[in-house]
């Protein structure tokens, strides 16, 4: 199907492969490049122009000293409204609920554009995470606010949506992440591999992710304790950087840390382990759990945010209880001593996983923004015409 359709995109970060949305977006520019769909990108972090897949702009931004992976666009609409103007966008998507994102919100109802949005980033959770309850309200409150103003918000899980369903978010749709088939399968697992990074005759569990403890691996490192004092033939395996590493090394001093992880080494790292484990209860979607699924191994997620929404639980995946290191370590020594059950677990999720291809979700979003732009066109000639 062909989309003649021009689109504007906001997002915090166009670093390549800096988080699990990066990532999304990029997939979606490989799709837009393939089928000629117009697009362009604004961020405070974008790469040099001769490394741009597509046309981005980057927006004036500073720098928080906690947080100095990321930068924050400055406020208004100014830095982008002359070059969207030249653009004539049919439709602005936000990627983030910053500043960035708040700009694009106001710049689409003063101008008549239609505006939707993604639900990447569950910070909410992350006020709840650190109990700061007066946070968390004033998250929801400001959420409401901006993607209630959005023709679509669209939402990666269930669970997810449930939630912010009881939040009084009313435009939201259910459309899930994708999975690079070709990049994430079982071919790249390598029998040496183990054997590199120190791990040969051992049962590896990985973590795949940026070292935060927002994603709960504080849980995580009292569960390798709990293994750790029960087996001496697992080890358990990093991937990803972040600003806790060194921390984490201590609390778990006997893990394989491999650091920023991307392409052919990461789907080696995947795919060459025996179960991933993710106890992260913050997350939207928790695009690498699909990617371990379609590298063929067995999943333990928790039953909190967006994760475990993918799993049927003893088929494709195991799920634990949130915050819970007993529960994680009792589903993972489960799948180290069932080979077979792991085994089969893993070719379950390899099976769903070849459901969620990139080409059939993004084809779903694009009839979406047709949708939308279809509906926005008609309700704005019934306004003119009322006025008239």
């Amino acid at each position: 199907m062909q989309y003649n359709i021009k689109i504007a995109y906001f997002a915090g970060s166009m670093k390549p492969g800096q988080d699990g949305v990066t990532r999304v977006l990029y997939k979606m520019i490989e799709y837009f490049n393939k089928n000629n769909i117009n697009n362009i990108f604004f961020s405070p972090i974008v790469p040099e122009e001769s490394e741009q897949p597509t046309k981005m702009f980057a927006v004036p931004a500073f720098t928080l000293p906690v947080y100095k992976d990321y930068k924050f666009a400055m406020p208004g609409m100014k830095y982008f409204e002359e070059i969207l103007k030249n653009f004539a966008p049919d439709i602005l998507h936000i990627n983030s609920p910053c500043s960035l994102g708040y700009a694009a919100v106001k710049y689409g109802q003063k101008n008549n554009i239609p505006v939707v949005a993604t639900y990447h980033t569950h910070f909410p959770s992350y006020a709840k995470y650190y109990k700061i309850k007066a946070l968390e309200n004033l998250g929801w409150n400001y959420l409401r606010t901006l993607y209630n103003k959005c023709d679509a918000v669209y939402v990666p899980s269930r669970p997810i949506m449930d939630e912010l369903s009881k939040q009084g978010l009313d435009t939201i749709k259910f459309l899930p992440h994708g999975v690079d088939a070709e990049l994430f399968n079982p071919s790249f697992k390598s029998p040496e591999w183990k054997e590199a990074i120190g791990c040969k005759g051992k049962k590896v569990i990985l973590y795949s992710g940026r070292l935060v403890w927002e994603k709960d691996l504080r849980i995580f490192a009292d569960t390798y304790q709990i293994i750790k004092a029960k087996r001496n033939d697992a080890v358990f395996v990093l991937a990803g950087d972040g600003p806790i590493r060194s921390e984490l090394k201590e609390l778990m001093p006997d893990a394989v840390f491999l650091g920023y992880q991307s392409g052919i080494s990461l789907s080696t790292a995947y795919s060459s382990s025996d179960i991933f484990a993710f106890p992260s209860t913050t997350e939207t979607f928790g695009n690498v759990t699909v990617e371990a699924m379609a590298s063929g191994i067995a999943p333990v997620c928790v039953r909190e945010g967006g994760a475990y929404g993918i799993i049927k639980e003893g088929i494709t995946g195991l799920i634990a209880e949130p915050h819970n290191a007993e529960s994680l370590a009792g589903k993972i020594l489960y799948l180290l001593d069932n080979d077979d059950i792991r085994k089969n677990i893993g070719l379950n999720a390899l099976e769903y996983s070849k459901t969620q291809t990139w080409d059939n979700i993004i084809s779903q979003l694009l009839q979406s923004y047709n949708e939308i732009i279809d509906n926005y066109k008609k309700t704005l000639r019934y306004k003119t015409i009322k006025a008239a």
